[in-house]
């Protein structure tokens, strides 16, 4: 079986074709084991090439822990850029099949290579109903204990669900996410961002994977962060968001959340189990 392994801000995957959808026995046991930094090749995530009936390619992701995502910012980068680089398309603006809907591409290309991912992300929900929460119809800038912590969380769903902390005061550390991300009210778990607020133009996220635990960046984490601050009021429509593996930049254009960054190729190879 062959594979490619990808980086999108350090954020990494495991990328395999399984086009007739015959390769791939289990993908759950599949990712667990390929994912795993000791007894497999190690990766944040798989993602499965399949085909699609209405895009250009259908995305599928599972996380290092065998949990399912609808959608992954940067792996959705990777997932472009391995298309058009690969030649299995050749047009820069591409259309991606996700569990989160159909998802519009524009790559940018330089000698035939691509520099940079610009995908259009969609809008983002606030609804309690949408993030699946308990018992609250919304959750915008409150305080909730956990555990005999206070913390001020603001959850939207970006694809999947995501969590806001405002750390400007250093109140909070990345171990902080492994709490949230059980904490009862969110029946299906979240994904928690850790922002410092640099300016309105400039922030800082460190991100807890809801089934992947703390990692370099994530995409849609990024974008959830920088539409939860400008409902706050506290940033821009337009902003670079620095995580620990690079920087991103995010667009509120009418509602619409754009994201833009690199993706890159770190190895291929095949696998012997």
């Amino acid at each position: 079986m062959n594979f490619v392994k990808m980086e999108g801000l350090g954020n990494d995957f495991i990328l395999i074709e399984d086009c007739e959808e015959k390769l791939i026995e289990n993908e759950i046991e599949l990712a667990k084991k390929v994912c795993h930094r000791k007894f497999g090749v190690g990766a944040d995530g798989l993602v499965i090439l399949r085909k699609s009936e209405v895009a250009h390619g259908k995305m599928i992701i599972i996380n290092s822990d065998g949990s399912r995502a609808n959608m992954c910012g940067n792996a959705i980068r990777c997932f472009s850029k391995y298309l058009y680089e690969t030649k299995l398309i050749k047009e820069d603006k591409i259309l991606i099949e996700t569990g989160d809907g159909v998802k519009e591409v524009e790559l940018i290309i330089k000698n035939e290579k691509v520099k940079l991912v610009k995908v259009n992300m969609g809008k983002a929900s606030f609804k309690g109903e949408d993030l699946s929460l308990n018992s609250r119809k919304i959750l915008i800038d409150e305080e909730i204990l956990i555990n005999n912590k206070m913390y001020k969380l603001t959850s939207l769903l970006m694809g999947v669900p995501h969590t806001i902390l405002i750390n400007n005061n250093d109140e909070y550390s990345i171990e902080d996410g492994k709490i949230i991300e059980k904490y009862d009210e969110f029946n299906e778990g979240t994904n928690v961002n850790i922002v410092n607020i640099l300016n309105r133009s400039n922030i800082e996220v460190k991100t807890w994977e809801r089934g992947a635990g703390a990692t370099l960046a994530c995409g849609t984490g990024c974008c959830a962060s920088v539409v939860a601050l400008n409902k706050l009021g506290l940033s821009s429509n337009l902003v670079k968001v620095k995580t620990l593996g690079g920087t991103l930049e995010v667009n509120i254009l009418d509602g619409e959340v754009y994201m833009i960054g690199e993706a890159n190729f770190i190895c291929k190879g095949q696998l012997l189990f």
